[in-house]
């Protein structure tokens, strides 16, 4: 079994510093919108949770020899009002520029990448209506 450690120290009120075992250092904090410097845990989830499975999507239109041009997602969720606040949806939506790759063979890509190979997503609670989507944009 493989074990990951991240660190976590407090550097002021509502802000944090997160370190890996490589030393990369990530900024959170849960200041108000206005004044807000970093990411949130939450957004932290969902910006793991789709690049996740986007390293295994790009993976798998180059091992189908397909042209990537260009990828990007955007990634929503709802959560609760009472506590805890978790998410209850989170849907991931994918924007693939190739100018030789089909709708339909990206959707079944995209399937995979989330549903099967994304350890994040398979990490999340299952009560949580995990969706995605993709669009395939010819350049």
């Amino acid at each position: 079994m493989q074990e990951m450690k991240v660190s976590l120290k407090y550097v002021a009120d509502e802000e944090y510093q997160a370190e890996n075992e490589s030393g990369n250092v990530l900024n959170i904090d849960m200041l108000a919108k206005d004044d807000k410097k970093a990411f949130s845990p939450t957004q932290l989830l969902l910006a793991g949770i789709t690049s996740c499975a986007a390293v295994d999507l790009v993976s798998m239109i180059k091992k189908r020899r397909k042209t990537l041009v260009d990828l990007t997602s955007e990634v929503t969720g709802k959560r609760r009002e009472e506590q805890p606040r978790r998410f209850t949806d989170i849907h991931v939506h994918y924007k693939v520029v190739s100018p030789d790759a089909q709708l339909e063979e990206v959707e079944k890509l995209v399937d995979l990448a989330v549903e099967k190979y994304c350890s994040v997503a398979a990490s999340i609670s299952s009560e949580i209506n995990l969706t995605h989507s993709v669009e395939i944009v010819k350049p």
